[in-house]
């Protein structure tokens, strides 16, 4: 399992929800957390590792010294925003790129832990940025889709290629199957309703036959 880049057919897919938690579930969200620590982030969306469900995972702290501050949200759904703001934003899938983002001051965000427990929150500030950047995430949207500013857009346009030049060359590579065979499998994903249970073990980004024979 990775952190996939722009344009990697996951992020631009409208994720469908997660309809069981078990042990699959479990440690893919452990890995997730792994591998957000290891980027330096404080978020991170499934779609971001090729993983067409609604969820994601927080931890402002961005440290495993810290596992009391981490979150996980299944099927979240902002409820009520409030205010706005601009803030500086920028994410995993576009390492070293950021930008000004408005978003609402405060959100209430209701969702499922990983234990099956709804929970509603009140953010404001920094977490309720985060959420608001990681619902995007499952909709397909990424923070270069909500900038405003026209100077601050055209720059970010022009580092955008770059990223795709690096995703290509990885395909030529045959590090990750080409778009129509990535979408397959992810659509595959999606109809299921289930994580592959060789999702861990394999870059589940090339496979053919998603293995949800089940534990």
């Amino acid at each position: 399992m990775q952190i996939v880049h722009y344009p990697h057919p996951a992020l631009k897919f409208k994720s469908v929800d997660v309809q069981q938690i078990d042990g699959t579930l479990r440690k893919v969200v452990r890995n997730m957390f792994e591998l957000m620590y290891e980027a330096n982030g404080i978020g991170l969306a499934a779609n971001q590792v090729g993983l067409p469900f609604r969820f994601f995972l927080v931890n402002l702290a961005a440290r495993a010294d810290n596992p009391d501050e981490e979150m996980v949200f299944i099927n979240p759904v902002i409820k009520k925003r409030k205010g706005n703001e601009i803030g500086e934003e920028g994410c995993l899938s576009l390492p070293g790129l950021y930008g000004d983002v408005r978003r609402a001051e405060v959100v209430t965000i209701e969702a499922f832990d990983l234990t099956g427990q709804g929970f509603a929150m009140e953010l404001s500030e920094l977490p309720a940025r985060v959420v608001q950047h990681e619902s995007d995430h499952l909709d397909g949207v990424m923070f270069t889709d909500r900038m405003r500013d026209d100077d601050e857009s055209a720059a970010v346009e022009l580092k955008l290629p770059k990223f795709e030049e690096n995703f290509r060359a990885a395909q030529q590579e045959e590090l990750f199957a080409d778009d129509e065979e990535l979408l397959k499998v992810i659509q595959l994903m999606a109809q299921s309703g289930k994580i592959p249970v060789n999702f861990l073990e394999t870059l589940v980004h090339k496979l053919d036959a998603p293995d949800f024979t089940e534990e």
